[in-house]
């Protein structure tokens, strides 16, 4: 096996169970691996550290899988990992009023780079770094014999591939191929999903969670929902009691997929508003109308996809929150999201607070919203918690 020398004092964060190596930590390398080949990690004293995935074409150069020295890489030890996975979420597979979670989370799961989704009786994977998708064969017959699934589908089209220097790919891995439409139950909603074209893989389940708790105070409410997908927060206020919804989407897909999903459990379509529009735009036309909310949910997609772009992702939820603000009349609430790693809750806060000066309101923070515990957080990898969602009241 190919062994990986770090330089002096950079071992602290591998001792630490942190699971990533970055390039510039590393000393020496002895032998000549492939991307995606196990390595052998050691100290600059030549101490065992640990194994993990090798890529020279990513800034982190190795993705630490294991710390025991005495395993082996090999499809038992990704048969435990795997199961293992799936059994911490044993109770949560048998609730009869969902059937959409998330098996394997990544580095959370001692598995960098591999997502996977269970949608009803599908897998929906998401294959991230390289040491990965080498072992996509053991992994798919792992998975095959601990689930039995319909069929393995292949949402491997994000960008986090292209850092790792390998091709997007989307494709029926193994079994049936989904329908163009599948339903799905989440919180007694039942979802049509698509997860071939949908958006990550599939459904955002991050979300179930949230959802719930937001519907709480839906009732009799005139709610606005943007960035609404296909209609998570719209379809749980509709499920508790709302007045009128209103969903703002720029995608012609999820539009037509909410309205299926309205449909679909019986809410009164004369009671919701389906916008295809760029929500900032959208945003403002409402404000220029004069128009006014109960609640308003602001759940954008990443702004800040790393550190660097964390200035212009400040200022783009800071504008996006101020619009939302300005949509509420005193006693409304704001429900407002970032999903950013790089964003953590104290600069959320503070964003938000900016957000509330500029747009001359004063707020209170009435609850923290989080991932559920499908996607959890390892407390040696803290960039595991992304995330992070507010509950604001107007005062």
């Amino acid at each position: 096996m190919v062994e990986i020398k770090l330089k002096k004092g950079k071992e602290k964060a591998v001792l630490q169970r942190h699971p990533w190596v970055f390039s510039g930590a590393l000393e020496k390398i002895k032998g000549t691996p492939e991307n995606g080949d196990v390595v052998k990690v050691c100290s600059a004293n030549n101490d065992f550290l640990a194994y993990g995935y090798y890529n020279d074409q990513s800034r982190v150069a190795v993705r630490l899988l294991e710390w025991d020295e005495n395993q082996v890489i090999d499809e038992v030890w990704y048969g435990q990992k795997i199961n293992t996975a799936i059994e911490s979420r044993a109770h949560l597979l048998k609730n009869k009023d969902t059937n959409a979670y998330r098996l394997i989370f990544s580095e959370a799961d001692f598995l960098p780079g591999l997502i996977v989704d269970k949608y009803a009786d599908f897998l929906s994977v998401q294959i991230l770094s390289t040491g990965i998708e080498k072992a996509k064969p053991m992994i798919i017959d792992v998975l095959v014999k601990a689930l039995q699934p319909k069929g393995i589908f292949d949402r491997s089209d994000a960008t986090a591939r292209t850092h790792e220097g390998i091709t997007a790919e989307n494709g029926l891995l193994w079994g049936e191929a989904p329908a163009a439409f599948i339903a799905v139950k989440e919180n007694g909603i039942t979802y049509h999903i698509n997860i071939a074209e949908g958006q990550k893989s599939g459904f955002y389940c991050d979300q179930r969670d949230n959802r719930l708790l937001l519907a709480e105070y839906a009732d009799g409410k005139n709610v606005l929902d943007c960035f609404s997908y296909s209609g998570g927060f719209s379809l749980n206020a509709f499920k508790h009691g709302a007045k009128k919804v209103t969903s703002v989407d720029s995608s012609a897909l999820a539009i037509e997929t909410l309205k299926q999903n309205i449909e679909l459990n019986k809410f009164n379509s004369k009671n919701h508003t389906a916008i295809q529009a760029d929500v900032n735009k959208q945003l403002r036309a409402f404000k220029e109308e004069g128009k006014k909310f109960d609640i308003v949910i602001l759940d954008p997609p990443k702004y800040a996809p790393s550190r660097s772009a964390l200035d212009r992702a400040a200022r783009a939820y800071k504008d996006l929150n101020r619009l939302g603000l300005l949509l509420l009349e005193s006693g409304g609430l704001l429900a407002t999201f970032s999903c950013s790693g790089a964003v953590d809750i104290e600069t959320f806060k503070q964003i938000i607070a900016w957000a509330a000066l500029d747009a001359g309101k004063e707020v209170q923070v009435i609850k923290q919203f989080s991932q559920p515990e499908d996607h959890p957080v390892r407390l040696s990898f803290p960039e595991g918690e992304y995330l992070k969602g507010l509950l604001v009241r107007v005062l």
